[in-house]
């Protein structure tokens, strides 16, 4: 009887903290476990899956997205991590925590993010991870390599001509939610000469840019510059531009460059998952829509 009411009791004070705490009490059963390198500090620690992928989905998805956009992003990211883990390593860590990667906060670095939303936007990433816990894609029975990006300038982009790399499952598609009226949509950056000379390592004070080649979506693939070919992904990197469909314009010692889009563009667009999610697509159409032929399966 004694450890009848024991036991009792420690149900009720259970019960009475999962009341009172400001995150109700959820439990994983996908216990797998990643090595997270932290970039900032160079530690590296053990997580368990399913909450690392929360952190993952709060620092790449803006929280007020649709539902199905964070739970297609949270698929995105737990199968990318799977694809990590699944590599031989050198080192004791699976995966970093900076875009080299993924991206991963904390729940302290959430709550500095958040501010006074905190609560709900957690309870909200934590619902979509939840509700998909376990999930990832496959291709012909492989986890794949799940790229994912901001924004597109309408299309997504063939993997081949970003990294190098044919994948029959990262193919380009039209996303027709990502458009002028997206805010940031269309960006322009402005230099000056010098600045792009000295960026691009050129022995000249003018600029010449000629023979610019751009795939089907619209994207620079090379153009040469003062007579040296550069690939559009080098001339995004080296200025920091936000894609690599970007126009030029010189005016006297001025150099405007427009862009469209936001991200290197393979894989699965996060403005156009949300665009999607809100004229009433599931996160199971908006995977297989962004990454071709792909299976859904549980660990």
């Amino acid at each position: 009887m004694q450890n009848k009411l024991l036991l009792l009791v420690v149900i009720v004070l259970f019960g009475v903290s999962c009341l009172i705490s400001s995150k109700p009490y959820t439990t994983f059963f996908n216990k797998e476990i990643i090595k997270v390198k932290d970039t900032k500090n160079n530690e590296t620690s053990k997580l368990e899956l399913e909450n690392y992928i929360i952190g993952v989905v709060a620092a790449e998805m803006p929280a007020s997205f649709s539902d199905e956009a964070l739970k297609a992003q949270a698929i995105a990211a737990r199968t990318y991590a799977k694809y990590k883990m699944n590599q031989k390593h050198s080192n004791n860590y699976d995966i970093v925590t900076d875009v080299s990667n993924q991206s991963y906060i904390s729940e302290k670095e959430m709550k500095e993010k958040w501010g006074s939303d905190y609560n709900k936007y957690y309870e909200k990433i934590k619902s979509a991870v939840k509700e998909t816990e376990g999930k990832i894609m496959t291709y012909n029975n492989e986890v794949i390599e799940s790229f994912y990006f901001a924004m597109s300038n309408g299309y997504t982009e063939n993997s081949e001509l970003v990294f190098n790399e044919d994948k029959n499952y990262l193919k380009s598609v039209k996303s027709i939610y990502e458009n002028e009226e997206l805010k940031n949509f269309n960006v322009t950056k402005t230099f000056n000469k010098t600045e792009i000379i000295n960026k691009l390592g050129l022995n000249s004070n003018e600029l010449i840019i000629k023979d610019i080649v751009r795939s089907n979506t619209g994207r620079v693939l090379s153009l040469n510059i003062n007579n040296i070919t550069f690939k559009g992904t080098d001339i995004r990197k080296k200025l920091k531009l936000r894609s690599t469909d970007f126009v030029i314009n010189i005016n006297n010692d001025e150099v405007s460059i427009t862009t469209k889009g936001y991200g290197h563009g393979v894989g699965m667009s996060q403005y156009g998952a949300n665009g999607m999610a809100s004229h009433g697509y599931n996160y199971e159409e908006i995977l297989k829509y962004f990454y071709k032929n792909i299976e859904i399966t549980r660990l």
